[in-house]
């Protein structure tokens, strides 16, 4: 069977039933269900262990820069994290990751993955000696800090693989979670960096710092991480389970050292300003063109899979176009507000929860996914109570 691009590839090409289109409707609706929590949202206990690390963080943090330093960084890093974390809600905008585990993914890459980057290079520290200045800050900026830290950041985007499958559906979903890791992770070392900054040159020195870190390469980390997510992402359109994906997250986590070794080497080696404009922009906008690939091909697949549903009667052609096109959501939320009471916000949940559907509908049709039949007729439900609300007198 052939396939209209890598990424759709997932089942044998076998058919799927779907359930028979919906019943006539009920003199009163009951109360809307809503999917089952389990494998869609953050483990309170992971959360719970980063609160207590977080402790330890922000001693560190106070001992070594001080109260004054720590607060003044602290406060610039937030001005490229907010654009990273914009940049990755358009990203997310066609199918959103549940709040708590986009919490998850910050947390874990602004605490978690810092933790465990302080903590083996302390070790390695003690291990290796002081060694030769030159040779040491060479070896640790260009060996030691992509390795290290790709693998604390790859490792928040691994426990979310493993503890919410059903909530991480592609490609998209792992480049999501390993912007947001890396975003979590570049905040708090640049909350370092613009405190060193502060403290060893004064407002000068911070500037230039911000300069080249909140202007120049906010998105650094991002591209970094996103490279393990993207790869988990596949193994997760393909069905792949956590221990059988751990080879195809080695693999990611070393790629996306080497990018990494190549960003620092650039500053630590070359012209860095000259190897930033021939090489560095470049391999960012293919990022960006990459990344709006992915996206395309999210809506592709949206489309396909509710039609499906719109074969047997729960859905009519024109709405599976509304539903899966940029252009259709427009105009269907341009329509929705013209209704009595503006109805918009029926709208924009009857988008998101067919959406969701057709995410549900790749997860039973590569058979990856116990609970998606109780999803598909929550969803079902859901979707045909809304279209009964927009339509109502």
């Amino acid at each position: 069977m052939s396939f209209p691009s890598p990424l759709a590839r997932g089942y044998d090409g076998s058919p799927t039933p779907t359930a028979a289109g919906p019943a006539p409707a009920p003199a009163a609706l009951p109360p809307l269900p809503t999917l089952a929590a389990k494998g869609r949202r953050a483990a309170p206990w992971l959360l719970g262990v980063l609160v207590v690390v977080l402790l330890g963080v922000v001693a560190y943090f106070l001992e070594a820069l001080g109260p004054a330093a720590s607060a003044i960084g602290l406060v610039v890093a937030l001005l490229p994290l907010a654009a990273v974390l914009v940049a990755v809600r358009y990203v997310d905008r066609w199918e959103p990751e549940p709040r708590s585990l986009v919490v998850l993914a910050v947390a874990w890459g602004a605490i978690a993955a810092v933790a465990i980057a302080l903590g083996i290079d302390l070790l390695l520290a003690r291990a290796l000696g002081p060694g030769d200045p030159p040779v040491h800050a060479a070896l640790q900026s260009v060996v030691q800090a992509p390795i290290v830290e790709e693998f604390a950041k790859g490792l928040g985007v691994l426990v979310i693989f493993a503890t919410a499958r059903r909530a991480f559906d592609g490609p998209v979903d792992g480049v999501v979670y390993g912007a947001l890791t890396a975003a979590g992770f570049a905040f708090t070392e640049n909350i370092q960096y613009f405190a060193v900054s502060m403290i060893e040159g004064g407002t000068a020195q911070l500037t230039m710092t911000f300069f080249l870190r909140g202007i120049l390469s906010p998105f650094a980390h991002v591209m970094f991480t996103s490279v393990t997510g993207f790869a988990l992402g596949l193994a997760a359109r393909r069905g792949v389970k956590t221990r059988a994906a751990l080879g195809t997250w080695v693999l990611a986590v070393a790629g996306a050292a080497a990018l990494h070794a190549l960003w620092n080497a650039s500053a630590q080696f070359f012209d860095f300003f000259a190897l930033y404009a021939t090489l560095q922009v470049p391999l960012f906008v293919l990022f960006i063109v990459g990344v709006l690939m992915l996206r395309r091909e999210e809506r592709r697949l949206t489309a396909e899979r509710l039609g499906e549903y719109a074969a047997v009667g729960w859905f009519t052609p024109q709405e599976v176009t509304m539903l899966a096109t940029p252009h259709g959501r427009r105009s269907a939320l341009d329509w929705a507000r013209t209704l009595r009471g503006d109805r918009t916000g029926i709208m924009k949940g009857f988008i998101a929860d067919a959406t969701t559907l057709a995410a549900v509908r790749q997860r039973i049709v590569t058979g990856r996914d116990a609970r998606a039949a109780s999803d598909e007729s929550v969803l079902l439900a859901r979707t045909v109570a809304a279209r009964r609300a927009l339509f109502a007198p």
